[in-house]
């Protein structure tokens, strides 16, 4: 007999653009729903957030991510990233960025230091409106 899981149902808005291209990948993927696509999706991210908040002590890593120098209403984004960085003065070994068309742009930030600032920089990144993407990958660096 299997056992009965209790569902809840959520309402989410999403741009037409993200919507179709979530679509496409979950036809891609052999899903037989959105939201079989979408719980699997969550599942990711909550995984990935309980991996970051385990990362501890010194480490070197990387912040990627991706936003927008044209976002409409958004102005001064550059500042408020550059802000976030100079806040992590003591991790931030260097910054690379990378324009891309139609306004778009992709950053890397080199870290090395205390994991807890590392996360703790990413997660000011991410709260920033107009940052589209982000990702922290970090490693020992006695190997």
């Amino acid at each position: 007999m299997e056992e009965e899981i209790e569902l809840s149902r959520i309402g989410v808005s999403l741009p037409s653009s993200l919507l179709n291209k979530l679509d496409g990948i979950l036809r891609g993927r052999g899903y037989s729903s959105r939201s079989e696509g979408i719980r699997d999706a969550i599942r990711a991210y909550i995984l990935e957030y309980e991996w970051m908040e385990r990362e501890a002590g010194e480490k070197v890593g990387i912040i990627t991510y991706l936003y927008s120098r044209d976002n409409h209403g958004e102005k001064g984004i550059g500042d408020k990233l550059t802000n976030a960085r100079n806040s992590f003065s003591e991790i931030v070994m260097s910054t690379e960025r990378l324009f891309l068309e139609k306004g778009k742009v992709f950053e890397t930030v080199r870290l090395k230091g205390k994991a807890e600032s590392m996360k703790n920089l990413a997660e000011s990144i991410m709260s920033l409106k107009g940052v589209k993407y982000v990702k922290l990958a970090t490693t020992h660096t006695d190997i």
